[in-house]
């Protein structure tokens, strides 16, 4: 006859992969609960025997979590964060935002919208510290433990995820008066192919499509004189007249106010870009989560 693991065996071994995932480590994770880290090895080994499944792939320089560890990390999570709720609503203590947050931001929306609200977060939720990557790769927000992360897509491969709209922002063509000066100024899309182009690497493409008033669509291909995973670098060397680029204007400030940029095929319909904030599906979000994406919607739920 099997023995059931008591509540706090299986207590112990989630708490124990909630931060050894959390932490990215075995070494970091015992550090934190103040064992061996012989000790935290043992117990994510006793606990994946006890469900039968691996739970992480471990190398000698990373570890990674299965499909299984996926989820188990998501619920560990979520149970976790609901038991410290609980205790603190028991015992009298009013629930306040706190702990750390886990946050991925693509790099130039990170400068030019998150970075200026972010003075203003902190000293609002003082109990609160942040751990913000700005990247324009693609991330697992499980399997990462990001507890929120901004992006700008019209489709998510991840449906189990919740996404609200921060903004919607019109794509624009743009090149430097120096640049049109030098070149001269394209007024159908068929000319770009005579034109030097500056392309964005993770949505870089050979063609470039517009839509005339009347529905028709134009494919042109273009000539990448620079492809770059940073729409700063793409910008300053648009102004600087190095060539065209296409961009969402809500990283362009005031060039197009103040001349330094130029739009161009204006007779074309814009495209557009959304940028959403998403999180994990889940009934009891925690007060750190929910009060970051509340401020986040406040301060930036515009058009452009």
């Amino acid at each position: 006859m099997l023995t059931q693991p008591s509540n706090s065996d299986i207590f112990s071994g989630m708490t124990t992969f909630f931060h050894v995932v959390s932490h990215g480590s075995f070494t970091k994770a015992a550090e934190h609960l103040e064992h061996s880290t012989s000790f935290i090895s043992k117990e994510i080994s006793k606990l994946e025997a006890r469900l039968g499944v691996r739970l992480l792939n471990r190398t000698t320089r990373k570890l990674s979590l299965t499909p299984e560890g996926q989820l188990y990390f998501q619920r560990c999570k979520q149970i976790i964060e609901d038991t410290e709720a609980l205790e603190n609503q028991v015992s009298g203590h009013q629930v306040k935002p706190q702990g750390t947050l886990k946050i991925s931001c693509p790099i130039s929306f990170g400068r030019s919208h998150v970075q200026p609200i972010l003075a203003e977060f902190l000293a609002r939720y003082p109990e609160i510290n942040l751990d913000i990557d700005l990247s324009d790769q693609k991330v697992d927000i499980i399997s990462e433990g990001y507890d929120a992360v901004i992006r700008a897509s019209a489709s998510f491969e991840d449906s189990s995820l919740i996404r609200k709209k921060l903004l919607s922002s019109s794509i624009v063509t743009i090149a430097s008066p120096a640049y049109l000066k030098n070149h001269g100024e394209p007024k159908h899309p068929d000319e770009l192919s005579e034109h030097k182009v500056l392309n964005y690497k993770y949505a870089s493409s050979d063609f470039w499509h517009f839509e005339d008033q009347n529905g028709q669509i134009t494919a042109v291909k273009v000539k990448n004189r620079m492809i770059t995973n940073s729409p700063e670098l793409e910008i300053a060397l648009c102004v600087a007249g190095e060539g065209i680029c296409k961009m969402p204007k809500f990283n362009l400030g005031d060039l197009i106010e103040t001349g330094k940029v130029v739009t161009l095929l204006n007779d074309y319909k814009p495209q557009h870009v959304e940028v959403f904030i998403l999180y994990p599906s889940r009934k009891h979000m925690s007060a750190k989560v929910k009060c970051f994406i509340d401020y986040v919607m406040e301060k930036l739920h515009v058009n452009h």
